[in-house]
């Protein structure tokens, strides 16, 4: 059997025969089907990774999901077993992901019935976690025999797959000059966002590209907690000497969360003179963090000089266009998906605060839609994505909208609830019920009664029938954002 292209995290690394790599044994299967099976399984946990990553952040994934292994699959049982590093991260995964990542083998793979958890051979249990992290034995700092630092990267964030709006045109022209073959004329870079807004997108899109356009690059990157963790470590086995020349003879340092590296005198030092010592050599340096350089409590000042000399790249929140965008970027890659234009509208409006609760809210609803058979619709959403979307409706109450449309057609306030069936009266006013569905979580009786006492199929006529007047009326539409902008703001 040829060796068995293992995937951890994001990362490809062919089997070295080393003890800590596992091929995946497929019991019962014959040796025309193994190599099959075998590139199926890699793939279906590559595709999870890259998901699980998104959807559960750099931090948490890194610490959990990462170190899972595959051991062995039985095609005749679809039972998939799965190793990790000690008893205590088997026993808390299985706690708290396994029913997470049951579901998405069964989108990825669907011959995978049953998942099975177990540390590796010889694996100690772990007693503690002291301060709610994980206290597993961190493995050394690792270069390869080559010469090049093993990279982590995700294999679908790069500049391709990133979507461009206002909010993060700076961050990303920023980004792609770091990567050109030509010396940027600023170095570090710093990106700055709330989570989930797309910095680590660009920071792992600058790796993949830059490692294009120099094939033979020293490139690493890592959190401000790995530098952490890995530094103490080379301290404790008397190889800090090989850690610290390690790093600064990289061609590009990236090191995501910055702001994580507060308080740490001597990891900021060392960060420090690291820094200091790419600059001089003209080597390329970026960081990431969720606030400004100036907004880093308890960071040497010489350590945010440094950081603040180059170029301060701030991506702001996306805003309704980009939202929709990267949805449909997202969707046209799925082409057998089947997902109505007003959910899409539906997820783009309501679900705000950052881009990656975006995306897996529409992971979510498709991987629902697909283990039950139930069609995708308005209904569903809310329904399904009730968590996302609580924690991200802004409070917009019915009486403020049927406030705004008055505003907007020159009605009465009384027009809302009257009996009058005037075309100029009563299109405003179903409008109106269409926002309140769009824009508030209340169902549609409880619009009706806030609409002079109407029966719940009144309003459900109306919101079909807007939406159907939105698609073959430009006016109609045109209206309908105009009042969606300034509720919104």
């Amino acid at each position: 059997m040829k060796p068995l292209e293992i995937y951890r995290g994001m990362s490809v690394v062919q089997n070295s025969g080393q003890e800590n790599d596992r091929l995946v044994t497929i019991a019962g299967a014959q040796p025309d089907d193994e190599p099959e099976l075998q590139s199926r399984l890699n793939d279906a946990w590559l595709n999870i990774c890259s998901g699980l990553r998104r959807d559960l952040g750099a931090q948490i994934y890194g610490q959990w999901i990462k170190p899972i292994k595959l051991t062995a699959f039985d095609p005749a049982q679809g039972s998939l077993s799965l190793s990790l590093p000690s008893e205590f991260a088997a026993n808390w995964v299985r706690e708290r992901y396994a029913d997470r990542l049951a579901l998405a083998w069964k989108i990825q793979f669907s011959d995978v019935k049953s998942i099975n958890f177990a540390a590796k051979a010889g694996a100690a249990r772990i007693a503690q976690v002291k301060e709610q992290k994980i206290a597993e034995p961190v493995p050394p700092f690792t270069v390869a025999q080559n010469g090049k630092f093993r990279l982590d990267l995700d294999a679908r964030m790069t500049f391709d797959e990133f979507i461009a709006g206002h909010s993060n045109v700076l961050a990303l022209n920023a980004a792609q000059r770091m990567a050109d073959a030509e010396k940027p004329l600023f170095s570090p870079l710093y990106l700055q966002s709330s989570t989930g807004q797309g910095k680590t997108h660009l920071m792992h899109a600058i790796g993949h590209a830059y490692r294009n356009e120099f094939p033979g690059a020293r490139i690493i990157y890592m959190s401000a907690e790995r530098f952490m963790i890995e530094f103490v470590s080379a301290m404790r086995r008397n190889e800090a000497m090989e850690f610290k020349a390690a790093l600064r003879e990289a061609d590009l340092l990236m090191i995501d969360d910055i702001q994580f590296i507060v308080g740490k005198n001597s990891t900021q030092e060392e960060f420090l003179h690291t820094v200091d010592s790419l600059i001089s050599q003209g080597k390329r340096v970026v960081v990431a963090a969720d606030r400004p350089p100036q907004a880093l409590d308890g960071v040497d000042q010489r350590l945010l000089s440094r950081l603040s000399m180059g170029l301060v790249a701030d991506i702001q929140s996306a805003g309704l266009e980009l939202r929709r965008d990267i949805l449909q970027h997202r969707l046209a890659g799925l082409p057998h998906q089947d997902v109505p234009a007003d959910v899409v509208e539906f997820l783009a409006r309501t679900i705000s605060r950052n881009l990656r609760e975006l995306e897996g809210g529409l992971n979510k609803l498709l991987a629902y839609a697909q283990l039950t058979g139930r069609p995708i619709s308005r209904e569903l959403a809310e329904e399904q994505l009730s968590d996302i979307l609580s924690a991200c409706r802004r409070r917009i109450t019915i009486d403020e909208i049927q406030r705004t449309v008055c505003e907007y057609y020159r009605l009465d306030r009384n027009e809302m609830s009257s009996k009058r069936r005037a075309r100029a009266v009563a299109r405003p006013r179903q409008v109106a019920m269409y926002l309140a569905k769009v824009m508030t979580p209340r169902s549609y009786p409880e619009i009706g009664r806030k609409f002079g006492g109407r029966d719940h199929s009144t309003v459900i006529h109306a919101v079909k029938l807007v939406e159907q007047l939105r698609g073959e009326d430009t006016e109609m539409d045109n209206d309908v954002r105009m009042l969606l902008r300034q509720l919104e703001s």
